[in-house]
Order: structure tokens, then sequence, then C-alpha cells
């Protein structure tokens, strides 16, 4: 296997002093590990550190880390709910203290009733309310909807407004002056409106207001020795200035957005997307583009916008983007076709969503200017090797490869696997594995035959199934066919792939990895010419790497089920004993060996066993002696 290319301690010298949410990754990619810090230099060097005392489950990550990335934010609270979104999203291994998915708090003012109310909700639904949120203080958003309704004189009742007004005498809260009295028909609908109003804006972050009013209550219950009052508003401002906080990491619309932001000097420039699914920072990523010849930022979002959106399956309900592009309309009419309803291209310049681009532009500005070299030896490992292959194959427009290989102990269990490469990349969701059902003993081209055949049919019988459901046939697990397809080997197995796609009229090229008399890679095999790679290149370690995960895979599945029938006892051979008498022979005797050496008389002490059982166990363990049935003379 190829040594990562990423350098700890280079990276670990890059990494800013802000807050944040760092991600770390093991030697398969797999997400290990989210974290936030409010200093991610100093947070992320101190695993890297020999610190004594911190536990073996820590050790034992830091030991897998293969790489580590992050994402920076504005504060720590927004680096807490964006991990807790993560966390929700990956399930990482080593989170073991937050897979109770706790959810954050909210605000939810209920706007679409004729008298609203301001509660408190875990869940943010499509019910026509307005949310705010998610909070990390739980105490603190109770206290600060208690001291809105105060001030505002809100009701908190469940009484259905205003169908029971006048029905029932008014609360407790009436008659302290906690509440205005809806129910007793003394305040219009207008009235209660701009109550609500206030509490709004107060919620929207124009909390001003109310600071002001509890810091002059607060000064002044000081200056008259009321220092109990003055505590108590004290007390009031620190929780209204903690649920205040505004959050960027989550979106109260609950739609599904991609936010667009972009980095670019004269020569280069990336592109950093944020996923917000169901109002959620789950992800992001971000694309490194190359000969941008210093063009205008508009054209490079248009292209990247052209490019990406044209191979994703998935189109979001609103792209926000920087900058306006040029035939946006155009773009947007081609996205909601794609997607199948309208969607929305926006470029936000005030209020939330411009602060969320503005998070997603910092994070693409940290990308280009300290991750540069990294993502360029990323894209040489991948891309630039899939560019290679293809200039040696003489092929264009190679995205999808699928290798297969056979593995088999002298013809037992014999089973095939598929893995899948995309862009350079494992396809981990793609890779499958067959057990072979048609051929006995060691004869991998037969296997191979039956492997392919496999695959290829149920491509062919899901797309047409797809075709008559009218699904878009892109979004089945076989219908989407490789590229190319890659062998284990060199002519024969080729042809017997090409074999395979000429009985079911599949066109497909097929190219073989063909291995030298100690087994390493020598070269390819391609339109029955076998074509020198250069063994230094970053194509012949892409091909490599293929080569080896398919074995690896082929490997794994074999040993699985070498596994499952060798977890097998010497008592399921033994005629007429079914599971419930073999747990009862254990049961009764401490081993395999007690079994044995036991007499009939011993067996039959077992009360699940008779005599003819009894007399099958002995006879199985002694095949060469004599057995006397009890109560006879011979």
């Amino acid at each position: 296997m190829e040594e990562s290319r990423f350098d700890v301690k280079e990276e670990l010298k890059k990494l800013p002093h802000n807050p944040g949410v760092y991600i770390m990754h093991d030697a398969d990619d797999v997400i290990m590990y989210v974290g936030k810090a409010i200093d991610l230099h100093k947070r992320v060097q101190s695993y890297f550190r020999k610190i004594v005392g911190r536990g073996p489950q820590i050790d034992q990550m830091v030991s897998k880390i293969a790489r580590f990335e992050y994402i920076v934010t504005d504060s720590e609270l927004e680096a807490l709910v964006l991990e807790n979104n993560l966390i929700k999203e990956n399930r990482p291994r080593y989170n073991t203290l937050l897979k109770d998915d706790k959810t954050y708090p909210y605000i939810k003012v209920t706007v679409q009733e004729e008298y609203p109310r301001i509660l408190f909700s875990r869940l943010m639904r499509k019910d026509k309310a307005r949310y705010f949120g998610p909070f990390t203080s739980a105490q603190a958003v109770k206290t600060t909807i208690d001291l809105i309704n105060k001030i505002y004189g809100l009701r908190t009742c469940n009484r259905s407004l205003p169908k029971d007004i006048g029905q029932q005498r008014p609360c407790l809260n009436f008659h302290m002056g906690r509440c205005c009295g809806p129910c007793t028909g003394k305040v219009s609908q207008e009235e209660y409106k701009e109550h609500i109003d206030k509490a709004l804006d107060f919620l929207s972050g124009n909390y001003n207001v109310i600071l002001k009013d509890l810091e002059d209550k607060m000064y002044k219950a000081s200056e008259e020795m009321d220092f109990e009052n003055a505590a108590r508003y004290r007390d009031l401002l620190n929780d209204v200035r903690s649920v205040a906080q505004k959050q960027k990491m989550t979106d109260s619309s609950m739609e599904d957005k991609d936010i667009i932001a972009i980095a670019s000097d004269e020569n280069d420039a990336v592109i950093q997307v944020f996923f917000v699914r169901d109002g959620r920072l789950i992800g992001r990523e971000h694309f490194y583009m190359t000969h941008v010849g210093g063009n205008p930022q508009e054209e490079i979002v248009l292209d990247f916008v052209k490019q990406f959106y044209s191979g994703t399956p998935f189109v979001p309900r609103e792209l926000m983007l920087p900058v306006r592009i040029e035939d946006q309309e155009i773009i947007e009419k081609w996205l909601s076709g794609r997607k199948g309803s309208r969607m929305y291209i926006t470029v936000p310049e005030r209020g939330q969503k411009e602060k969320l681009m503005e998070l997603a532009s910092e994070n693409a500005a940290l990308v280009l200017s300290k991750d540069r070299e990294r993502i360029k030896r990323e894209e040489g490992r991948t891309i630039g090797a899939v560019k290679e292959i293809e200039q040696i194959l003489g092929m264009k427009n190679l995205v999808r490869m699928e290798a297969y290989d056979i593995s088999n102990i002298s013809g037992f269990a014999n089973v095939g696997s598929m893995v899948v490469f995309e862009k350079g990349k494992p396809k981990k969701s793609d890779y499958r594995k067959f057990r072979i059902k048609s051929v006995e003993g060691p004869n991998d081209y037969a296997c191979m035959h039956e492997v392919l055949t496999r695959r290829l049919l149920h491509g062919l019988e899901e797309r047409q199934d797809m075709e008559l459901r009218n699904i878009d046939a892109q979004y089945g697990s076989f219908t989407r066919f490789p590229d190319l397809i890659l062998m284990d080997g060199g002519r024969g197995q080729v042809n017997i792939c090409l074999q395979v796609l000429e009985e079911l009229g599949i066109n497909i090229p097929v190219c073989g990895m063909v291995k030298d008399d100690n087994h390493r890679t020598r070269g390819l095999y391609f339109n029955n010419v076998e074509l020198p790679i250069d063994r230094h290149s970053e194509g012949f370690k892409l091909i490599t790497r293929i080569q080896d995960e398919a074995h690896r895979f082929a490997i794994e599945y074999h040993r699985s089920l070498r596994s499952k029938a060798q977890v097998r006892s010497v008592l399921d051979d033994i005629p007429g004993i079914g599971a419930a008498r073999r747990k009862a022979l254990m049961r009764d005797f401490e081993s395999i060996k007690d079994i044995k050496e036991a007499s009939v008389e011993e067996l039959l002490k077992v009360p699940e066993l008779r005599e003819k059982e009894a007399l099958a166990v002995y006879e199985f363990f002694h095949t060469e002696v004599a057995v006397r049935r009890p109560g006879t003379s011979k």
C-alpha cells in the first residue's frame, strides 16, 4: 500500500487559532471523530502530544488518524451546533458520548394561531410556526421565554382563542399582571399582534431595548440598595445575552440549500460548498479549480455550477451564490428541470444568509492559502492519475472504473469481488461481493464469467424495471455501468469479460492488469496489446491501489465464509442429534472429550436423550467397538 501523503506535522502548523470543528479520518477516509474547539490550533495539536492518562480509547483513535480536516466558525457556540449536526449525520465511531442523539432547544412562536404563544421546543416541524435557534442552554431559553412573556404580557395557556373568549375565568397570570388577558376579550387581536411583533423583533436579534431596560432596572435597584433584585436583573441580562447569540449553523426554514463561496488569485480558485439539509449544516466540500487565468469570479462560479450540477443527482431547493452569474434565470430553469420542482438561485446581501456566505468564503480563503499544495497532490493521486490512464488507453471522459477478482482455496467457497473507483477514489457504497453458485472446484475463468454475467444482467434488469416505473436509472445500485472494466489478469481474463459483454449486447472497454512473475503489476492489456506503464507514475499507483483493493475485498469475503464454515462442532455430524440435544450434551458434560469417553449409561442421564440418541452418540465415537445394549450380556 502506498503511504499517505498527508504530512501531519506540516498540517498541524497550518491550523488557525480560531474556533471551529475538526474531523478525524482513518486510512479508509472514514470519519472516526468530530470535535469542537475554541482554538483549533491548540486543540488538534494536543492529540499528537504524548499525554498520559487520556484513556485507551483516545489513544486507539489517535493511532488510526490518517488525516484531519476542519471548518472554521465565528464562535464556540456555532462550533458546538455544527459538531452536533456532523455527528448526527456521520455517526463517528469514537463519538460515543454523543450517540444519545441529543437535540438542542428552540424558541417556537405559533404565528399560525390568531393569538400566538411563545413556546419551548426540542423539535422543528413544518407547522407554519416560526422557530429561533437552536440554542445550547435549555435553562436560558426557558428564562428568556418567561422574560418575554412577562414584558409583553403574552399568554401561556392552551385555550382555543378566540373561540374560548369569555368562557372561563382568567388565569393567575392575568391577576399577577403577567398576561394581558386576551381570553377576557378586553385585548383586540390587533393589539395582541403588536405585542407579538415586538417579541419577534427581539428574537430576530433586535434586543437592545430589553437589554437597556434590564440594565436600567439593575443599576436603579443597586442604587436603591436592593441588591436582591439587582442580582436578579443581572442574571436575566446574562441569560438574554446567551440566548441572543445568533446561530448561523441552522436555518429555521428547514429547506435544503447549497451555499457556494469562492476564493481566487491570479492562477487558482477554490470553491467551497456548504450543504444544508433539512435546515442543518451537515457537511462541506471544496473544489480546486486551476488555470482560471485571472477570470472574474462570476465566470468561475458559473463554470462550477454548470459542471458540478450536471453530474450530481441532487439539486437543492435553493442555491446561494456569492455573486450574480450570467444567464442566472436560464440556469435556474435548467436546474428546476433537473430537480423536478422549482428551485431558486439567490445572492444574499444581508441577514443570516449573508453571514453564512461570509463563513463559507472564510473557509474557502483558508483552503486556498494553506491547503493548495495538499489539494494539488490529492488531485494528482486521483483525477491526475485517471488522466494518465486515459492517455495510455487513448480514452476520454473516464470517470467510473470497476475491478473484479476471484478468491478460493483449492476450489473451496469460490467468491468474487467487485470494487468501484470514481474520479480516482474508491466508492465503497457501490462495492459488491458474489458467492459463486454454478462453479465447483478451482476454475477462475468460469467463476469470473458468472460474476460478470450476474452483475451486468442485474443492471440491465434494474434499468428496465426503473424505466417502467419512470425512475431515473442513475439512482439504481447496479444500473450505472462503468466507463472501464479492469480485470485482475491478462488476455484470459479480458477475453472472458469480452465474451460476457458480447452475450449481453453491452459495449464497455475492458482492460487487464497484467502482473509479472513476482505478482507485481507490470502493464495494462488493452485491445489485444500489452501497454507499458511507468512504475513511478500516479496512474500506475492508482492501478495498483485498485488491484490491491479488489484482491483485499475478495480475500476478506472468502475469509469470512471460511470462518463461518469452521464455527462447527463435531456433534453437528451425529445423526439424529439436533440443536436442542447438542445444547443439552454441552450443558451436562464439560467438553467434547468427556462426551467421547462417556458410556451409554452416562449419556442416558441427559434428560433430553433417549436410548436411541444415546446409542447414536456412543457409536459415533466408537465405530470400531462392539456396543452392548443396557440389560444385555453381549
